[in-house]
């Protein structure tokens, strides 16, 4: 056995396909990660033409070509659906040629793009001035060791065996979301649904003295998150406390899901956000209030409702005259108990993925070697 050594240009061909027909809407559009996973895309979709975005198939691969502030990543992902999404025209499209799949696997691509080295090589070659990019072209002339096909499958195939297993506890995951849901819908069909600004207070505690130096942002999976904004020479001493327990949401995004519940330590946020907390947590819990916070229904509410002349915005006045059932508390606690098993076995599974990726580098070492 030996490494066959070329271009990875050699073996792959770019795709611009677009969706001029229409034959996909918002539930197909995608972005991409530095994690170099498929999700849900973070983007306002308000008024964007979809006829323009480009048709990923399954097996091809998608990239963004900017590489500047992507926490020194690039983001690259395969479409291992079982069918089509819709990226923006922005990304690059590409597949394995038809003449090279019996030479290079795309699964055996994948892993070698989910290494750090790879990472460190896109980053470093990345060329720009305010913004790096690292396009089409300097993907082609990567220069590439490829094992032979079989060794190639055997390394594959543990991959994929690592994946199944992931995916099967996925969907036990969504399995259980499915009942907390069940008794959400039960609630609002069958309960009267209460303003919840009785219950609720606005917190505009600011970091006066510096005694937090734990930035946060809430990202639109509604969790807390190292901001993405550069704080470089920013006065921290406005911004606003968030203590555990408490609520902030970002008023210009929140119709995308930029609401969140501190369990962590203590952090600050940005002055634009809103903080507020429950004024009785034994009439109301902070986790079942939060569970209704994640659901589409709300977001889109939130953006019928929001207010505003160039950027809409959902203010603290229109946030308690939002409604939903609040039943007794020990039903909240059962629901909201569900729901927490939910969102630790979610993490359990986001960590899965993470370890996954984290094997890719040993794989493609390991495919190497045995070659040579």
């Amino acid at each position: 056995m030996a490494l066959n050594k070329c271009k990875l240009g050699e073996h792959i061909e770019l795709r611009e396909i677009v969706n001029s027909d229409l034959s996909f809407g918002l539930d197909d559009v995608r972005g991409v990660n530095n994690l170099k996973f498929l999700m849900s895309t973070k983007a306002d979709m308000n008024g964007r033409d979809l006829s323009k975005f480009q048709i990923v198939y399954p097996g091809e691969f998608v990239f963004n070509h900017r590489t500047s502030r992507n926490g020194s990543k690039f983001s690259i992902a395969r479409n291992d659906e079982e069918r089509p999404i819709i990226c923006t025209e922005d990304y690059v499209v590409f597949r394995i040629k038809e003449a090279s799949l019996s030479v290079l696997m795309a699964e055996w691509l994948y892993m070698f793009f989910n290494r750090a080295e790879f990472d460190r090589y896109v980053i470093t070659n990345s060329w720009g001035s305010s913004t790096e990019f690292y396009n089409w072209e300097d993907l082609c002339d990567i220069k590439i060791e490829l094992p032979p096909f079989a060794v190639q499958q055997k390394y594959v195939d543990i991959y994929k065996a690592m994946v199944a297993n992931q995916q099967s506890y996925e969907r036990g995951l969504e399995d259980l979301k499915l009942v907390c849901d069940g008794y959400i819908e039960d609630l609002r069909r069958n309960m009267e649904c209460q303003e919840i600004g009785t219950y609720i207070s606005e917190i505009n505690e600011r970091n006066s003295l510096l005694q937090i130096d734990n930035v946060q942002g809430v990202n639109s999976s509604s969790n807390f998150g190292e901001t993405k904004a550069d704080t470089t020479g920013l006065d921290f001493r406005n911004y606003k406390i968030v203590k555990t327990g408490q609520f902030a949401y970002n008023p210009s995004r929140i119709n995308l899901g930029s609401i969140a519940l501190l369990t962590a330590d203590n952090c600050i946020v940005s002055p634009m956000y809103i903080v507020f907390e429950i004024s009785d947590t034994e009439k109301l819990l902070p986790e079942y209030l939060m569970l209704w916070f994640g659901r589409k229904e709300f977001q889109r509410s939130t953006f019928f409702f929001a207010t505003g002349s160039v950027r809409d915005t959902f203010n603290f006045d229109l946030m308690k005259e939002v409604k939903f059932p609040i039943p007794d508390i020990n039903t909240q606690k059962a629901i909201a108990d569900i729901y927490n098993v939910y969102i630790m076995r979610k993490n359990i599974n986001e960590q899965l993925k993470v370890q996954i990726k984290g094997i890719c580098p040993i794989l493609i070492r390991g495919s190497l070697e045995e070659s040579k």
